[in-house]
């Protein structure tokens, strides 16, 4: 898991990005039973559900934004579900900025994106 670490002056650093060796290793954990495009969307979903410290606040378009949840849409894209003053907006987990420092478990979307970009699109 991604940690973070304090400087000298208390101030948080961001993590280290997980290495490619870390996310094959994130891949197969969630790929290991999952056959087909939909079983191994609905895996790393549910390994974000298990895995991702939500909520947490990032910025998209220079907005703060709270993400609730993250969903998998019936067409089997995993989107994060982002709030802001009483409207809510999902944003694929692919383009959701990170925010600094990231959350827990965010290298289960560096994971998913490397997934992604492999086999999908």
């Amino acid at each position: 898991m991604a940690r973070t670490s304090k400087t000298a002056r208390g101030n948080t650093k961001r993590p280290k990005p997980a290495s490619t060796a870390r996310l094959d290793e994130l891949i197969e954990e969630a790929l290991v039973d999952a056959y087909g495009e939909d079983e191994k969307a609905s895996a790393f979903h549910c390994m974000l559900e298990d895995h991702l410290a939500l909520p947490f606040a990032t910025e998209i378009l220079g907005v703060e934004v709270v993400v609730e949840r993250v969903e998998l849409t019936v067409d089997g894209r995993i989107v994060a579900v982002c709030s802001r003053a009483g409207y809510r907006q999902r944003v694929s987990i692919l383009d959701l900025p990170f925010p600094d420092p990231a959350p827990d478990g965010v290298e289960w979307i560096e994971a998913y994106r490397r997934w992604a970009g492999g086999t999908q699109r």
